[in-house]
């Protein structure tokens, strides 16, 4: 009898452990679901600058029409009425898929007198190496002439300019000092204002969101991967950054570009935005992106970010490790032609099922350089630029702790702040 009792208690408490794992699981695959769900629902109800062309194609019409764009510079071409739909209650259930197409191709579409197209680093398909010089050229599909900013010049002649009446501007940015897409802002905004033409910027949310960190850059240390006195990490869009140029004077000789931002719509930087297409050649991913300013200090070291593997900005290593076990070999690839250490076997760490950061880490940077066997060659010149400044690099070699470190930065964040506010567009909760 006491045998039976104690097979139906046992049998009970595993039916009630059973079903209490699986209520837990269901639960937790419900409420993930619900979250995929509301993500996916944020990113429906955004509206590129670019998606609200009732606000930028009459600022167009009868005028010649320059653009700086690659291939990040895309909209849904049923946005206007889709989000018509969305809003009516007998049609609610209607399921359309974006279909994405190129601005350029959008505005030719709709008769926009384009002259010129105007590519930045990587190039109008956005298929080049970092750092790779692009030559002017042809595009095969329209026809238009392609004219190269990081070629012989980073910022337009008065002759590329020649017949242009106002020039766009579509990227999609990072929301980080050294991706050199806003110091390509920075020089067409300059040349527009010297050569009095109005300039249109279609603005994109920044997938870093409202995030400010890291050190403020000293303008001694200016150069393409940093030119202005910001953090790493500025937490604005480009429209929002465009104004804080123009606004702090930050042009040669204080010139003042004639600037129109279009806005996105439903826009909330406490929300993550996820990039419909990749940025640049090695960032493919939402991961990459992430991890990118901070793994981004690697470029001024001996140590690889997974240029030449399938997981750029997601791992990192150096043959100069020797005690780490994950590794891989860098081989040339689309984006990386000659990556550092090429051919050779890189010791290191794989990061790419790391939880999402909000700002930057110097948790893998303190690490390589403890462990590389060689600190006499670990950073390069590089390093300082990327960093803004030479006191990092002295902070490292010194042994100071990351929060010894970001203590250092405080007053330079809170100042810069302080100046951010006046030109923010969007609300930072």
């Amino acid at each position: 009898m006491k045998a039976i009792i104690l097979f139906k208690n046992t049998f009970l408490f595993f039916f009630v452990t059973v079903f209490t794992g699986l209520s837990f699981v269901c639960n937790a695959q419900s409420k993930s679901k619900v979250e995929s769900q509301k993500s996916k629902d944020y990113q429906t109800q955004i509206q590129t600058g670019a998606e609200q062309t009732d606000k930028y194609l009459p600022l167009l019409k009868d005028k010649r029409v320059g653009i700086l764009t690659n291939q990040t510079g895309i909209i849904n071409t049923f946005s206007k009425s889709y989000y018509e739909l969305q809003n009516d209650p007998l049609v609610s259930c209607i399921k359309q898929a974006p279909q994405k197409i190129s601005i350029v191709d959008f505005l030719i579409e709709n008769k926009i007198n384009i002259q010129k197209i105007y590519a930045p680093e990587h190039g109008f398909r956005g298929t080049a190496d970092a750092g790779e010089l692009i030559k002017d050229g042809k595009d095969t599909k329209t026809g238009l002439p392609i004219i190269s900013l990081y070629g012989n010049n980073k910022k337009p002649t008065k002759e590329q300019l020649a017949g242009i009446d106002v020039m766009l501007f579509d990227l999609q940015d990072v929301g980080a000092r050294f991706y050199t897409y806003i110091s390509s802002l920075h020089y067409l905004m300059e040349a527009c204002a010297e050569n009095n033409i109005p300039l249109i910027v279609l603005d994109r949310p920044n997938p870093k969101g409202a995030t400010v960190d890291g050190p403020v850059l000293e303008m001694k240390n200016k150069s393409f991967v940093g030119m202005h006195p910001i953090p790493v990490l500025h937490g604005m869009t480009i429209g929002e950054y465009a104004q804080m140029i123009n606004g702090e004077k930050w042009l040669k000789n204080g010139v003042q570009a004639k600037l129109t931002i279009i806005p996105v719509k439903n826009y909330n930087k406490s929300k993550h935005y996820s990039l419909p297409v990749k940025p640049s050649p090695n960032l493919p991913n939402d991961t990459a992106i992430n991890l990118y300013t901070s793994l981004c200090f690697f470029e001024g070291t001996n140590v690889s970010v997974g240029r030449g593997t399938e997981k750029q900005f997601q791992i990192y290593g150096s043959p100069f490790f020797k005690n780490m076990d994950f590794t891989f070999t860098p081989k040339p690839n689309d984006g990386a032609k000659d990556p550092v250490h090429n051919g050779v076997k890189c010791f290191g760490e794989d990061l790419s099922n790391h939880n999402t950061i909000d700002g930057l880490s110097l948790e893998w940077l303190l690490k390589a350089y403890k462990h590389t066997s060689d600190k006499s060659t670990f950073f390069n010149n590089f390093f300082i630029k990327l960093a803004g400044t030479d006191q990092l690099q002295k902070q490292i070699e010194k042994g100071l702790t990351e929060k010894e470190i970001r203590e250092t930065w405080k007053a330079g964040i809170e100042n810069f702040k302080k100046t951010r506010k006046k030109y923010l567009l969007y609300s930072d909760f």
